[in-house]
C-alpha cells in the first residue's frame, strides 16, 4: 500500500527500494476547537533516518505520540510492514518494537537508572524480581552506549544530560524496530551526541527505521536519509536529505524566506551591571570564577555540559549558595540575596529546564508570563491584582513574541515546547528588568523561533540591558556575543572580545590541556 502514501507533489520516487516498515494513512487529530494534525501520510523504511522537520506547533510531536501509542488518532490508520495496527497506550507500541526517546522526560526520579531502563518489562525469578539480571543487563546497554552511568544510581541526583542518556538508554533495549528521536541531542556533549550517531548507524544496519526530530541543521546533513516537513499540522513536502539545503527547508517549513539567522546587534557597552569576584559555589561546581557584563553588551559563556556555565547564571540570581567571593549588581553587594530580591533589583534568569524550574505546568500562559510581576505597581495595587493588568500585559506579550495558538488561558502543558519557550520568555519580560541571564535560550525551538529570540537579544542589548548569554551552541556565542568566557570543569578558562571569539579559539579552550 506503499504507493497510496505519496501524493502527488511529492518528489522523492517510492516505489523503488526496501519495504515499507511504517506507515500512516490520512492520520488526524483533533483537540476541542484544535486540529493538531490533518490527513498526515507518512512513510518509514527498514534501515533509515526520516526526519520530521518544521517549526515548533506544527504537529510533530502531535504525530510521533501516535505512533508511540501516548495518544490515540481521531481518524486514520497506522500500519507496521502492511499490517493495521492500533496502538491503545506506550506499553502495547512498544510490544511492536516502537519505543521513543521524548523531548521531556518520562522518567521515574525515586528510582534507579537500571529501574527505569526496565520499567514494565522486569525480569522475573518465579515470583521474584532478578535485580541481579537486571543489573547486568543495565550495565551491558550502559557499556554499548559508552554512557558513564551508574546503574543502581537515583535518576533524582542526576543532572539533566545524566538523565537524557537514561532516556536514551531505555529506548535501546532489545526487540527495538522503529526508534522515535525527539530532539536526543539537546542535553549531550559531542562526544556523546558521536556515540549517539554511531549507534544509530548500527540501528539502521540492522534494519531498525529511525524517526528522528531535530532543528539542528548540521544534524539533518549528517544522519538523515528522507526529510518530511510539517507546517500547521499538514504535510508539506517530502524529501531526500541529499537533495536538501538550509534554505528550502526554512523556506518550507515557515512559507517564507528568512535572510538572516542571526542579528546584527549594535553593541555599545556602558556601566558595569554584573560583578561576580572569585565566586566559590558551597557544592564546588564553580571555583574562584571572576567575570562582568555592562549594559548594552552580550556576555557568552561557553563550555561543554557539565563545565559550571549554568552555575554562573544560578549564582547570579541567588539559586546557589556561595562559599567564598562576593556578586555585585549595579556597585552593590548581592551576595546571598534571594532570588526575589534580585529580580527586584533589575536582574531576571530565564532558566535551560523550562519544564522543571521555568514553568509552572499545569497553569496557564496568562498566569505563567504573570507571575514574575504580581509584586510590581502595575500588576497589583494595595496588594490587590490588577486582573485587567494582568490579562492586558499578558496579551501584548504574546502578540509580541507570536505566541501560538493565541489562547492566554490555555495550560502551558499543551503548548508545543517552542511556544513554552516563548511563555518563559515573556514571563522574564513582564517587569522591568536592567539585566538579562538567557541560559539555554534556544533548546528544542525551531529555526524561525530561534531567529525571534536572537532578535529579542538584540533589541534588549540595543535598548541598554546587559545579557548574558550561557549556551552550548557554539554558534550562539560566535554570532551574538561581544565578549564571550569559556568554562572548563567550574573554572574560568578564557575571556575573548571582538575578533579573537572564534570558533578555534573558544574550542581551543574546552578541553583538558597537558600540564608541561
Amino acid at each position: 500500500m506503499a504507493h497510496q502514501l505519496v501524493a502527488t507533489h511529492d518528489p522523492v520516487a517510492l516505489a523503488a527500494g526496501p519495504p515499507s516498515l511504517l506507515t500512516t494513512e490520512g492520520l488526524t487529530k483533533r483537540y476541542p476547537g484544535v486540529t493538531a494534525l490533518a490527513s498526515i501520510d507518512f512513510e518509514l523504511r527498514h534501515g533509515e533516518v526520516h526526519v520530521l522537520f518544521g517549526e515548533n506547533g506544527a504537529g510533530k510531536s502531535t504525530l510521533i505520540s501516535l505512533l508511540a501509542g501516548a495518544q490515540q488518532p481521531t481518524e486514520g490508520r497506522i500500519r507496521m510492514c502492511g499490517q493495521e495496527v492500533s496502538f491503545q497506550s506506550v506499553h502495547d507500541a512498544r510490544a511492536h518494537g516502537v519505543r521513543a526517546v521524548f523531548q521531556e522526560f518520562s522518567l521515574v526520579p525515586q528510582l534507579t537508572v537500571e529501574e527505569n531502563m526496565f520499567l514494565g518489562q522486569e525480569f522475573r525469578r518465579g515470583p521474584f524480581l532478578d535485580k541481579a539480571m537486571l543489573r547486568r543487563q543495565a550495565r551491558e546497554i550502559l557499556d554499548r552506549l559508552e554512557f558513564e552511568l551508574r546503574p543502581e544510581a537515583l535518576v533524582a541526583t542526576l543532572s539533566r544530560a545524566d538523565q537524557q542518556m537514561v532516556e536514551i538508554a531505555k529506548a535501546f533495549t532489545e526487540g527495538v524496530s522503529v526508534l522515535i528521536l525527539d530532539e536526543p541531542t539537546a542535553s549531550l556533549t559531542e562526544r556523546e551526541t558521536d556515540r549517539l550517531f554511531a549507534l544509530i548507524e548500527t540501528a539502521k544496519r540492522n534494519g531498525t527505521g529511525i524517526v528522528y526530530i531535530t532543528h539542528r541543521m548540521a544534524e539533518i546533513r549528517r544522519i538523515g536519509d528522507r526529510i518530511t516537513v510539517l507546517r500547521d499540522g499538514r504535510k508539506v513536502a517530502s524529501l531526500r536529505a541529499d537533495e536538501a539545503n538550509d534554505d528550502q527547508l526554512i523556506e518550507l517549513m515557515t512559507g517564507r524566506v528568512i535572510d538572516q539567522i542571526y542579528p546584527r546587534i549594535a553593541h555599545r557597552p556602558e556601566r558595569v551591571l554584573l560583578e561576580l569576584d572569585r565566586v566559590t559555589l558551597a557544592n564546588r561546581l564553580l571555583r574562584s570564577v571572576s567575570l562582568n557584563v555592562r549594559a548594552g553588551e552580550v556576555v557568552g559563556v561557553a563550555g561543554l555540559v557539565g563545565s559550571g556555565k549554568s552555575n554562573i547564571g544560578r549564582a547570579a540570581f541567588g539559586l546557589e549558595k556561595i562559599e567564598d567571593g562576593r556578586i555585585r549588581f549595579k556597585g552593590r553587594d548581592v551576595t546571598g540575596f534571594s532570588v526575589s530580591t534580585m529580580m527586584q533589583e533589575g536582574l531576571f534568569y530565564v532558566p535551560s529546564d523550562r519544564r522543571d524550574e521555568g514553568l509552572v505546568m499545569m497553569r496557564g500562559a496568562r498566569e505563567n508570563m504573570a507571575l514574575s510581576a504580581l509584586d510590581s505597581p502595575s500588576f497589583a495595587r494595595f496588594g490587590i491584582l490588577r486582573r485587567s493588568a494582568e490579562v492586558k500585559r499578558a496579551s501584548d506579550l504574546a502578540k509580541h513574541l507570536k505566541l501560538r495558538p493565541m489562547d492566554l488561558e490555555r495550560g502551558v502543558e499543551q503548548f508545543s515546547g517552542g511556544n513554552q519557550q516563548k511563555v518563559m520568555i515573556a514571563k522574564a519580560l513582564a517587569r522591568e528588568i536592567d539585566l538579562f541571564i538567557f541560559d539555554e535560550p534556544t533548546v528544542g525551538v525551531d529555526v524561525a523561533t530561534r531567529t525571534s529570540i536572537y532578535e529579542l537579544i538584540g533589541k534588549l542589548c540595543e535598548a541598554g540591558a546587559g545579557i548574558l548569554l550561557i549556551s552550548s551552541d557554539l554558534p550562539e556565542i560566535l554570532n551574538l556575543s561581544n565578549r564571550a568566557y569559556v568554562m572548563y570543569r567550574g573554572e574560568l578558562r578564557a575571556e575573548l572580545s571582538g575578533a579573537e571569539i572564534t570558533q578555534e579559539n573558544v574550542l581551543g579552550h574546552f578541553f583538558e590541556r597537558d600540564a608541561k
